[in-house]
């Protein structure tokens, strides 16, 4: 019942999840984005205490059972241990081996020097629901974007708007590579060793394995009936069954289920009292790695499985209540007459960090990169940075659109407060940069014609055309910026027809203003 319960949960985080990185349309985010505020780390992030506390709590009750349901990269794990062929399907899949210290605690260690230090890369790149949101938004987005423009091009041979055609592009090919490498890292470990990044690498499941050794609920051995067949051993993807001396380190267990579920001679229990009839004041025998193993005695089986009803459907009440690629390519033309050429980012001084993010310094700091808002973005605006220390952190760029003033769907998927909530409203209000004209660039000097396009569809009024020359009115006319009411939407950047470089972009503040 444990197992069952714990697969059929796990399988709808995941998909939850899942879908949450991929979908196009907005649809998922009010469905599924609560599923990314309840990952761990995103919940120290954003100084969620109800949320810490419910893990930290759920972790001391029933052992790191986060790490197998809720957490979605450790289910990934095991989806991806399920596909290690096996020639002889009798032999297990895993051992018992120590735990790794020496490489566990160090980078525990690192990683919260960088958290604090606000190495943003860093934590990016070992912060397990980042590197599944990096997996799922780099490799499983643009597999569902080419399936959905499938269905698009057969409903359009049927005069059906049941689904659109959506662009498949790459956001960043150093985010693109370390995905598909975390994904390559994470299937050999896990055809290997099963949970071996979860317990050696991963400072999530180091942190809650600290709290799991005194989890109320635990593995149990009942050494009477144990004939030591290591079935247990062979099933535990964490490796931490010791068999031969009937003892689990708890540090690692994930409490999955498998070892109970492969033990023929019902010698292995989830539950809170010791399996044996020693005298009191005698150490528990199941508590530790280091205690002596005692002689037990089993209860009467009806009530043995009676309490494991109960305490599985507890389990399941307290889970369900906590818990590149391109696309075809069609070429760009003006009318049909000229090929349009793609637009080149400019070189910003200072980044843009979306409306709501207050500041570069809070968005580094509190940003772990998992890529939620850059799936989520609608205008295609937001992509992971490339910068050393800000690598696959967001940053904003208007190639393809412009940040919409209506628009704040990013604020309200951000898992971290990174990007805190803010309402379109405030968000008009909310200066994140302000527009510069390059003059060198603009067609109404390079062609002599007219143009006024970023003055028309500025839509806080911060762009007038004015006379090139003041004393003739009736020549050429070229931007003229007030800063003051800029907000540094990039409509200006992204509809200015000059090519490749705009005449007009929009340089970042460090700190955000309210205008």
């Amino acid at each position: 019942m444990l197992r069952r319960i714990r697969i059929a949960l796990a399988l709808i985080v995941i998909v939850l999840l899942t879908w949450l990185f991929v979908d196009f349309t907005g649809t998922a985010a009010p469905i599924a984005g609560w599923l990314a505020k309840i990952q761990f780390l995103p919940a120290v992030m954003a100084l969620n205490v109800g949320v810490v506390i419910a893990l930290v709590a759920l972790t001391l009750i029933f052992g790191r059972i986060y790490c197998s349901v809720i957490c979605p990269l450790g289910i990934l794990q095991d989806f991806l241990a399920r596909l290690r062929p096996r020639k002889n399907k009798k032999v297990g899949r895993y051992s018992f081996s120590p735990e790794v210290r020496w490489l566990r605690y160090p980078v525990f260690v690192l990683f919260v020097i960088a958290m604090i230090a606000g190495v943003g890369s860093f934590v990016a790149l070992l912060a397990p629901y980042s590197s599944f949101g990096r997996i799922a938004s780099n490799l499983f987005a643009p597999l569902y974007e080419w399936i959905n423009n499938g269905f698009a091009a057969i409903a359009t041979k049927h005069d059906s708007y049941a689904f659109y055609h959506v662009d498949v592009w790459m956001r960043s090919l150093p985010t693109f590579i370390i995905a598909v490498v975390t994904l390559v890292v994470l299937a050999v470990l896990a055809w290997i060793g099963g949970r071996t990044y979860c317990n050696t690498i991963c400072p999530v499941g180091t942190f809650l394995s600290f709290l799991s050794r005194f989890s109320f609920l635990k593995i149990k051995f009942d050494e009477d009936k144990c004939r030591n067949c290591s079935a247990c051993a062979k099933s535990c993807k964490a490796s931490c069954i010791d068999f031969k001396n009937h003892k689990v380190d708890y540090s690692r267990c994930v409490v999955c289920g498998d070892c109970v579920e492969a033990c023929k001679f019902d010698a292995l229990k989830y539950g809170t009292k010791p399996l044996s009839n020693s005298p009191r004041g005698e150490e528990d025998s199941f508590t530790s790695q280091e205690d002596t193993s005692g002689n037990a005695a089993l209860p009467s089986t009806g009530a043995a499985e009676s309490g494991a009803s109960r305490r599985a459907f507890i389990i399941g009440a307290a889970l369900a209540t906590t818990t590149a690629a391109f696309a075809q390519q069609k070429k760009k033309v003006d009318g049909g007459l000229a090929d349009i050429e793609d637009k080149v980012a400019p070189e910003r001084k200072t980044p843009l960090t979306p409306p709501g993010s207050l500041s570069a310094r809070h968005f580094a700091q509190r940003c772990t990169g998992c890529q939620l808002c850059v799936a989520q973005c609608p205008n295609d605006v937001l992509r992971p940075s490339t910068g050393l220390l800000t690598m696959m952190q967001p940053v904003m760029s208007y190639e393809r659109g412009y940040c919409r003033p209506e628009c704040n769907r990013c604020s309200e998927v951000c898992p971290t407060d990174a990007i805190r909530p803010i309402t379109p409203e405030e968000k008009s209000s909310t200066q994140i940069g302000h527009a510069v004209w390059v003059k060198k660039n603009c067609i109404v000097l390079t062609d002599n014609v007219e143009c006024g396009n970023c003055a028309r569809h500025c839509p806080t009024g911060a762009i007038q055309m004015v006379p090139l020359d003041p004393n003739d009115e009736l020549g050429a006319y070229i931007p003229a910026v007030n800063e003051a009411k800029c907000i540094g939407c990039g409509a200006c950047e992204n509809l200015c027809p000059a090519r490749p470089f705009s005449a007009i972009y929009v340089e970042g503040h460090e700190v955000h203003k309210t205008v």
